[in-house]
This record gives structure tokens, sequence and C-alpha cells, in this order.
């Protein structure tokens, strides 16, 4: 994994002043650096600058980047942060082409593959992937992103420059560009977050490369088109042939996504998504006489204060010690305190560029710091519950009756403690409804879906389009910023591909949570595991934690130069402090209830002055 960055404009010649434009790709590289601590390059030609930081998964001797390859006059230069899990077959097919391989990196199959097809040979990856390719015989730069929005690109125009960096920080350190946001970026904030409008970067004047998208700039024009999209499609297999078919995809899916040149690991939370990941890996592993390094997480003293809910109904050790037994892997317990977690909450702004998903978030870039001891790469069970329909609003009437997004569906817990002059101003409610309106609109239907079947498309488009997303991007940004790369082999667009169009009773069959996942895993895990209720990832239930936010907190309001204190009001805070809090009513997700609601203020003040954010 790695980090791109970089300028294009037509109407400039970057030669002319060649110490300063090197030394802007050489600064949006310095502050991506933790994407990609091992190496970096810079290549500067007179209408484009590109820029990359390196972390050695693949190839580790000749893969560098900017790559760069000259053929007939012709020179094309890649920046590329992902990995294509199908590199071998691709090569393969290139080398009998005439291709002619310098490295053995899958950068230079993207490459390879560009100069003798075009740019629709990014039809024929299957990877997670954000790429910059410049080809200076057509005066082109193309922006590229994986189908399902995995790896994250974000751009700007200035003037007429194109600018573009993986993480926002990268484009801020591009000198025309500032962080502004507008009624718009704090409907974001507050009405949306941590989820965000796909497409949109909050701040002012800045978009992302929409997952399945190619942007394609030249001397006259910016052309925006999909590659991929998702399709609705009539369902023919039998139950028995969709068990099959679901259980060939997934464990493909991991076997493809074990590429690597050095060790890998898995996250391991005693679920049937991470256990079957982990199953997979230790039997390939096994193979080759090697042992699979497995990470779970906990919180320190949960065993105390740990309170069962609908939303989380059971602990996690006891079926991660029966999977470490079952897999056989050499496992580490890994726990987080509320120091820890109060610590890393600020740290995930500086690597998010936003307010995200508080301590959901903090403690898994707590986490990721400790697995870097041990592994670089690793696999997680992320995703399942998007595609597979975990979520209990998948299975509840209330997300069938309600016109809004299922997992926040109530605006009054987002404004309980925003000032009253605030909430009028940014007509939250219309913002959401608008962003949730829009999706439904693109969902893919068939003529013949019910409104029964209609309405679960939604859902579940829903949750690819936005939740499945705010976790991908929780996923990239907590590992990337301790240099470490966490792959998402049930993301496989594949497997996105066939399941969407997967009936609900075959998905749920009898109403089992992920049946459909569960019966393709027969044989794979301990039964215990396999058909163990659902529980999310864990969280601290310490009442000390939340004393220390809401310690945190006042003396912030206390701060006459703190930016949230034009944004809060004093008083609602003094009485939410002073209640009681409700753990089994969250305002965003699953996880993310009373005393997250206190951390994602104290991330929005942090990134106000951080980052110098002025608001319209």
């Amino acid at each position: 994994m790695c980090g791109i960055a970089g300028f294009f404009n037509p109407y400039v010649d970057y030669m002319a002043e060649k110490p300063k434009w090197k030394g802007i790709l050489e600064k949006m590289n310095r502050v991506q650096k933790r994407r990609g601590p091992d190496d970096e390059g810079t290549y500067l030609s007179s209408l484009c600058g590109l820029a990359h930081v390196r972390l050695e998964i693949i190839d580790l001797v000749t893969g560098q980047q900017p790559m760069v390859r000259k053929r007939q006059g012709r020179e094309c230069v890649i920046v590329f942060n992902g990995e294509i899990y199908n590199m071998a077959e691709l090569k393969a097919e290139l080398l009998l082409e005439g291709a002619d391989f310098q490295t053995a990196s899958d950068t230079e199959v993207i490459l390879e593959g560009y100069m003798l097809h075009g740019k629709d040979y990014i039809k024929k990856l299957n990877g997670i992937f954000a790429i910059a390719l410049w080809d200076s015989a057509a005066s082109e730069l193309y922006l590229f992103r994986d189908r399902l929005g995995v790896k994250p690109l974000f751009y700007s125009m200035t003037g007429k420059t194109l600018v573009f960096a993986s993480e926002i920080k990268g484009l801020l350190a591009y000198p025309d560009i500032t962080p502004v946001i507008d009624k718009e970026g704090l409907c974001e904030i507050f009405a949306l977050g941590p989820a965000k409008t796909y497409g949109k970067g909050v701040f002012k004047n800045v978009l992302e490369v929409l997952p399945g998208e190619c942007i394609t700039f030249d001397r006259t024009s910016c052309n925006k088109e999909f590659y991929w999209t998702l399709k609705s499609r009539p369902h023919e297999d039998s139950f028995a042939q969709t068990i099959e078919k679901t259980a060939w995809l997934v464990e493909d899916a991991v076997k493809k996504q074990m590429l690597s040149d050095i060790p890998i690991s898995t996250f391991l939370s005693g679920g049937v998504d991470s256990s079957l990941v982990t199953a997979i890996c230790a039997r390939e592993l096994k193979k080759q006489g090697k042992i699979l390094n497995t990470f779970s997480f906990d919180f320190q003293n949960n065993d105390k204060y740990f309170k069962s809910n609908s939303f989380q109904p059971s602990q996690d050790r006891p079926y991660v010690e029966q999977m470490v037994d079952f897999a056989g892997t050499n496992h580490h317990f890994l726990e987080c305190t509320n120091q820890n977690q109060l610590d890393c909450l600020y740290k995930t702004v500086d690597a998010r560029d936003l307010p995200c998903m508080a301590d959901v978030e903090s403690s898994l870039l707590y986490f990721c710091s400790k697995v870097t001891d041990y592994n670089k790469v690793t696999l997680t069970g992320e995703c399942a519950d998007e595609i597979f329909g975990g979520y209990p609003w998948f299975h509840s009437q209330k997300a069938f009756q309600t016109d809004a997004f299922p997992w926040s569906d109530d605006m009054g817990p987002r404004q309980v403690l925003l000032s009253d002059s605030l909430i009028q101003e940014l007509h939250m409610e219309e913002y959401a409804h608008a962003a949730y309106e829009k999706t439904i609109g693109e969902t893919p239907v068939l003529p013949e879906d019910t409104p029964e079947e209609k309405r679960r498309r939604e859902i579940s488009y829903l949750n690819l389009r936005w939740f499945m997303v705010t976790l991908l991007d929780r996923m990239d940004r907590t590992s990337m910023y301790n240099g470490l790369e966490a792959r998402v082999p049930l993301a496989d667009y594949r497997i996105v591909e066939y399941v969407f169009n997967v009936p609900w009773h075959m998905k749920c069959p009898g109403g089992i949570v992920k049946g459909l996942l569960r019966h393709a895993g027969e044989g794979l895990l301990p039964k215990e595991v396999l058909w163990r209720r659902k529980s999310p990832y864990p969280k601290t239930y310490d009442p000390a934690y939340e004393k220390l936010l809401g310690q945190q907190l006042k003396e912030v309001l206390a701060d006459s130069n703190a930016p949230v204190r034009t944004l809060l009001d004093k008083k609602k805070v003094d009485t939410f402090l002073n209640s009681s809090s409700d753990y089994g009513k969250p305002w965003y997700g699953q996880l993310m209830a009373g005393p997250q609601m206190l951390a994602y203020m104290l991330q929005v003040n942090y990134w106000l002055k951080k980052y110098h954010v002025q608001i319209l």
C-alpha cells in the first residue's frame, strides 16, 4: 500500500520552475509519509507532476514509483496505491501479447496493460486501487478508483490546475488549496457524520473520485465515466447452487488476497466473518509449513464492565480462544486502555483529516499500531454485514417503514448538544433526506421486484454506498496511519455482484442472520462459531472512560478560543453530562451512543483547530 499525489495543468510549464514544483511534490509526499514509510519518489514534466510514498509488500527490490515506461517515443507514468490480486494471470496474458516486464510488481502490470489496451484495461483488474496515470503523447491524465472505494482518492481544481492525493492532507499541502467549510460541509459533519456523501470531501471544493470511476483530464476537458456499476439481475441458481458458488467466491477471494512477499496475518474477532477468513488463511499457510499470526482486540477490564444489549449480545474472547485452538494460529490478545483510546481520538482525526467514528476508530488505530510490531499485512472480515445482511436494520420492520438512513434515522440525538441557532441555520433533516433520496433513486432494481424485494435492494444499496464505505475509510486510515496494509477479501466485487442479486429467502434462510454465508462456511469452522449470534466490533463500557470525555469537553468549552464553542450549547452539554448513558440507543450505526457523541464533539473541536478550518 502507498500514498499518491500530484497535479496537472495544460497551460503551464512546470519545468520552467523545476525546483519549486519538485519541492511541492516532495511536500505532498511528506504529509502522506505514514501511508508509505519505506520509499518515496517524484516525477515532473512540463504539464504534470506525480508523487508517491511506498509501503513495500510486493516486489521489494524493483517496484519503485513513479514508474516510467518509454516506447516508440511515447512516455507513460503511473503512481498506484493498492494491490492487484489477479496480477499473475494478467501478467501471463500480457507476456503472450509481447509485453516486456522489468519488475515483479503489480504496478507494472497495470502500466503495460494500459500501454497495450488503453484505459479500458482497468476493467480487468481484481483488486483495491487508486491510480493516477499520465500519458505524455496524448497529454492526458487518468484517475481511477477501485469498484467499491476501498482505496481513497481526492481531488480539487484550483483555477486550471487539477490537484489530487490519497488523503485530503495531500491536497492541503498544495499552496493554493485552503481548508474551508460552508453550510454544506457543516451538514456533512453534523447531519451525516461520521459518514459523508460519496463524491464529496466535506471541505469546500474538495471532491473524491467515486468508486468504479475513471476521470480523464486533457488539454480541453474533464471527462467522467464509470467503468463499473452494480447491476440488478435475475437470480437463477438454486439454494444449493447459491451456497456452492458463494463458498467458492469467498475462498477464492481470500486465497487471492494472501498475495504478498512478506508474512500475512488476520484480525480474528471470533465472529463468523473474520473466522472464515482466518480458517482459510491458516489452512493455506499450513500447506506451506507456516503458522498464521492472528490478532483480537478488547478493552482493559471489559469483562468487568461489559453490558450485554440487543446490539452487542456477547463478548468475543471465548469464541476467539475456540478458533485459535481450531485453526492452530499464533494468536495475540491486544488490549486498549481508556487513556490509549483517548490519546488516539485525535490521531484518528490526523489520519482521516475529518472527525470520524470517535473511539470506535481511535481504538482500531491503537490496535493497528500494535499489529505492526508483528506484521505489515493483515486480512480482515470487514464488509460481510453490508453484503450478506448482517445488521439489525436489514431485519427490522422500522427500516422498511422509515424514509431515512436506517442506521441514523433520528436527527434528535445528533442535535442534542448543538446550539439552537446552528440547528435553525443548517436544515439538517432536509440535507440528510436529500442525500438519502439521491441514493434511493440510484438503486438498481428489476421491473419484477415486489415492493418488499425492492425495499430490500434499497437498504442493501444504501449500506454499500454509505455505511460500508465509512467502515472502509476507517480501516484504510487507521491501518495506513501505522504502515499496515489491511485487506478486505469479503468485499471482492465478484462477491458483491453475486450476493446483491440473491433473493432474501436465500440470503437469510429461515430468518437466520447471514445464513447464506454461514451455510457457505460449513465444514470450515466449529459450529459454535459458525452459528454464533452476531456481535459487532467491541467497545468499552467502563464509566471512567465517559468521565474522561466529559471532563475534556468541559475544559474545551471553558476555553474562549475553542472553535467548537460557537457550535455547541453549554447548558445542553451540562445536562447531557449529568444524564445517565444509554448504550443501547446509538445515534450512528450500532456502536455510537452517548459517550461517542462526547468524543465526536472533541474530534470536531480538534479538527477545526488543528486544520485551521475557516467556516463560511
